[in-house]
């Protein structure tokens, strides 16, 4: 007999039989999704079916090995235990292993660039404090609003709002200070490129074996495995589905345009603003896309079937959440509003600037890493302080 968790007040989780079996509860989004897949086929195009099925994996991979980065780092900061950055090490390893060749050999296919700048030193670190608050970062946010855990689904729109403001103040930041975007694979060509960044992988998985080995011994602790299977297996999946996105959509997994896409359209749609004479939403591209489907944008159908991937994992395992307080709703869903500006300033989350940024070359998504490490650190002292 199937179980579901429940939540009690005190928090913890319960189990009680279900009603159906998971089989039988995603059957109905099974054949929701087929539909909706040839529909995209029959009116839209078959990139974008393709993108919304390769969306899919990813919410399905990512709720159901629970790959988090987010959580990652916590497990790093918190625990010692370096499985989480190592299964993050590992997918960033592989996917500029089949990305790097891929943009060396077809011109045609973008990399993840984003200009070193004062926009990108802030909003790498505000945003590494207010994931680790806000539970999730923008792929976190997303699968966990999926699978209907309270927080995350009342973040979601915070966090499109917060990106749409981001996008809206982008150019005064910019004006800041900036430096041409730096492409490795542009610069070195693919073979040198790789090399580079595999060695640097390499370095960064030696020090945070170090660190934990350490930091366990110090405390008389044993040593946790840098290996656990969860975390190799999503990462090898997700390196996998987004090189498809990549040949696919012709750039790389991105997540944060497509919330600030969403909320820009409702505000142009509705007259709210006028942005014809913004700097980020009056370059050509960004303004052909919010008069057009939504449905066109690569960025957002990939975010739908996220969604839809992590609903349909739920649909057979019901998610439990442990009870908010006021205080701690609020500051919730003010660090998803924070969270959604400083990811535009830093050119992405840890999916778009981090996994994107390096695995395709670009100096940017080096550079926000340890600036959100950083805010990380600072985000768990928060988060301890309002019982999180």
């Amino acid at each position: 007999m199937s179980t579901v968790t429940q939540t009690t007040a005190s928090g913890l989780a319960s189990t009680s039989p279900s009603s159906s079996s998971p089989a039988a509860r995603r059957l109905p989004l099974t054949l929701i999704f087929v539909l909706f897949f040839g529909w995209l086929l029959w009116t839209v195009s078959v990139r974008q079916a393709a993108l919304f099925v390769i969306g899919l994996g990813l919410g399905a991979v990512l709720a159901g090995k629970r790959f988090g980065f987010t959580t990652g780092w916590r497990m790093l900061v918190e625990e010692k235990d370096a499985s989480g950055v190592f299964g993050q090490i590992l997918l960033l390893a592989l996917a500029a292993a089949m990305a790097m060749p891929l943009l060396g050999h077809f011109p045609e296919l973008t990399a993840a660039l984003g200009p070193p700048s004062i926009s990108l030193l802030v909003g790498a670190f505000v945003f590494g404090l207010c994931m680790q608050i806000a539970d999730g970062c923008g792929s976190g946010t997303l699968y966990k609003a999926g699978m209907g855990i309270p927080m995350n689904t009342a973040i979601l729109p915070m966090f499109a709002i917060g990106s749409f403001l981001g996008s809206l103040s982008l150019g005064w930041w910019l004006d800041l200070g900036a430096m041409p975007p730096v492409g490795l694979v542009t610069a070195w060509g693919w073979q040198k490129a790789l090399l580079a960044t595999l060695a640097a992988l390499a370095l960064v998985a030696a020090g945070v074996a170090f660190y934990t080995r350490n930091a366990n011994a110090r405390h008389g602790r044993p040593g946790k495995p840098l290996f656990v299977r969860k975390w190799l297996v999503g990462a090898v999946l997700l390196a996998v589905l987004a090189t498809l996105n990549l040949i696919i959509a012709g750039q790389p997994w991105g997540v944060v345009y497509g919330f600030g896409l969403w909320a820009a359209k409702i505000a142009n749609a509705t007259g709210a603003l006028d942005l014809s004479q913004n700097w980020f939403w009056s370059q050509p591209g960004n303004a052909a896309r919010l008069h057009e489907t939504v449905l066109l944008d690569v960025t957002s159908i990939t975010n739908i079937g996220i969604l839809g991937g992590a609903l349909w994992i739920a649909a057979g395992k019901a998610a439990s959440a442990k009870p908010l307080s006021g205080r701690q709703w609020l500051v919730a869903l003010v660090a998803g509003l924070i969270l959604g500006y400083s990811s535009r300033l830093a050119f992405g989350c840890n999916v778009g600037a981090m996994f994107s940024g390096i695995s395709t070359g670009s100096i940017h998504g080096w550079i926000w890493v340890p600036l959100a490490f950083a805010g990380t650190i600072f985000g768990l002292r928060i988060r301890r302080h309002f019982g999180m």
